[in-house]
């Protein structure tokens, strides 16, 4: 069930999310595959850079969770340079339900733009 609920937020927040905030013209979808579920989420900024190349593609990093839920150290797996300054700065703020310990969890964001 609670894999569903997860779901039907990041429906809700891609759904949204061009209504609020028009100017960035990105979808983006982050996934965590950890042991912890993602209770806020930051949509990353769409680099100009990115934009301007129309590109596509995943950054998958390696964060270290805090028993409190928030992200204290980030190591970039795999992407583009260019999407990963974005991916960490995003993933800086979010939060994860609370632990009795630390955790490491492995968080995969795709950025994609927008078709109008």
């Amino acid at each position: 069930m609670g894999e569903r609920r997860w779901i039907s937020i990041i429906l809700l927040m891609l759904a949204i999310a061009p209504v609020s905030f028009p100017a960035l013209s990105v979808a983006q979808q982050m996934r965590s595959g950890g042991k912890r579920k993602i209770v806020t989420q930051v949509k990353p900024v769409y680099p100009e850079l990115a934009r301007n190349m129309n590109m596509t593609g995943t950054v998958r990093l390696m964060v270290t969770v805090a028993s409190g839920g928030s992200a204290v150290r980030s190591e970039e797996l795999g992407g583009s340079p260019v999407l990963v300054r974005a991916a960490l700065e995003a993933i800086a703020k979010a939060k994860w339900e609370p632990s009795v310990q630390e955790t490491k969890e492995l968080v995969e964001i795709k950025f994609q733009p927008e078709t109008e």
